[in-house]
């Protein structure tokens, strides 16, 4: 099975490195990219094949062309592009905002199986969690290209399918935008610490595993995360003195809105970009 990336930044990369050590050889992995500097240095990282435009990739021999450049950059690449597809490939889109209708109509095919999807960047270390979105509907989708997507996708951590492709305004906000909100979290943690009479070097280091042996902890224990926090908060002691300034200051309504924000963007996005 041969892919092509159209765009080799940082996400494409791991999502290259994670095929890699799943087994795929690099002579199946091809990648358009115009930077130099971000050519050589797939090649050098990886041994796969490199072009600097799209007309020396052959991509109607790839079986996943994976569009991976910026949401800004997706009408011209895929006006480009879109003639020498071929029918029945998968084309996978990762690129934020960009509506599947839209991406099908700049490439001015309907005959592809197109796939949307929203990494995250822990995927740059195999943890990403990516939400999908197929058009035509995942249910139509024959097997085979509902494994080559897992397989691709899952390459960089774990998957799941959205059924409406406005949710992944909703996934954008919580996934996409989410590590911002933990490191955040984990930058504030450790300024506390620091604030309240810990060195910087130690504030840091209990921060970052707090965050890293709490969230292993929600992951595997098989416990709501309220059942969890309800058992590390003894009545009147520390943690629910804690816990009770995050109610008295409403600080779960203002996080609401926080996210519901970045929702809302990510929907204004996908209109701006459908006007391109």
């Amino acid at each position: 099975m041969k892919i092509t990336f159209i765009g080799g930044g940082n996400m494409a990369g791991a999502m290259i490195g994670g095929l890699l050590a799943k087994g795929w050889v690099p002579d199946d992995i091809c990648v358009v990219e115009i930077l130099d500097e971000a050519r050589n240095r797939l090649k050098q990282r990886f041994g796969v094949i490199c072009f600097d435009d799209s007309a020396g990739a052959s991509l109607a021999k790839s079986d996943v062309v994976v569009f991976a450049v910026k949401p800004q950059q997706m009408h011209d690449v895929a006006v480009q592009v879109g003639p020498t597809l071929r029918p029945g490939q998968i084309v996978l889109s990762i690129a934020a905002g960009v509506r599947l209708g839209d991406l099908s109509g700049w490439l001015q095919r309907q005959d592809c199986v197109m796939v949307r999807a929203m990494p995250n960047m822990p995927a740059l270390i195999g943890e990403g969690i990516t939400a999908l979105y197929s058009f035509p509907p995942k249910n139509i989708l024959s097997p085979a290209d509902i494994g080559i997507v897992e397989a691709v996708t899952g390459a960089v951590g774990d998957f799941v399918w959205v059924l409406d492709e406005n949710q992944m305004d909703a996934v954008t906000a919580v996934s996409g935008s989410g590590p911002a909100y933990v490191f955040w979290f984990i930058e504030h943690l450790a300024s506390i610490g620091e604030h309240l009479g810990l060195p910087a070097p130690i504030s840091k280091e209990l921060a970052l595993k707090t965050v890293l042996g709490a969230a292993k902890l929600a992951s595997q224990s098989g416990e709501t995360p309220s059942i969890l926090r309800e058992r590390v908060t003894s009545k009147g002691g520390t943690t629910e003195a804690a816990l009770k300034v995050f109610e008295e200051e409403r600080l779960a309504e203002r996080f609401r809105r926080a996210v519901e924000a970045a929702c809302k963007r990510s929907a204004e996005l996908g209109e701006e970009l459908a006007k391109d």
